[in-house]
């Protein structure tokens, strides 16, 4: 998959998605930087809301994501049995920003080039997560490095609804 391998000690968890996948309707899904399949990216076309089911292997719902559509800015809700969250846009000047606040966790924010899916995900004191495009060759595909010891669902989930939020025009 050629996902940058970092120094700065410690490992990290990478994982490919395909870009747009809430919008794609179907199923898809997200690989290990190994090519194995860990997570199915359900998506549920047929409700009103968008609604996205990550799920394992044997099918297992991990998380569900709803986009939220009565709100004044764009907002989407990710439902988990544990860590709970509220993906939304905070803009701070001209520089758009993704607030995400966890339910019983430690709250998040993103910060980068998000269109072109280049940004960080970070908590109060450091980078938990990294999501590039540049590790592939693959217009459609992007990846991201999740350092160990976070909530990779939670993660894997949010990098979904920034895909979604910052497409969706």
């Amino acid at each position: 998959m050629g996902l940058l391998h970092r120094g700065g000690g410690g490992d990290a968890h990478r994982y490919q998605l395909v870009q747009k996948v809430m919008s794609i309707g179907g199923d898809s899904w997200i690989d290990d930087e190994h090519g194995n399949h860990v997570y199915k990216a359900n998506g549920k076309a047929l409700r009103v809301r968008k609604t996205f089911v990550l799920e394992d292997t044997s099918g297992k719902e991990l998380a569900k994501i709803q986009e939220k559509v009565v709100t004044v800015r764009d907002k989407m809700q990710i439902e988990r049995e544990i860590h709970s969250a509220t993906v939304h846009k905070a803009l701070v000047g001209i520089r758009e920003r993704y607030k995400i606040e966890v339910d019983g966790g430690d709250d998040l924010k993103a910060h980068g080039n998000f269109v072109d899916h280049e940004y960080e995900i970070e908590d109060d004191h450091h980078t938990v997560a990294t999501v590039s495009k540049k590790w592939f060759r693959a217009r459609d595909m992007y990846g991201i490095e999740i350092i160990e010891g976070q909530d990779d669902v939670l993660l894997l989930a949010v990098a979904v609804c920034i895909d979604a939020l910052s497409h969706d025009h």
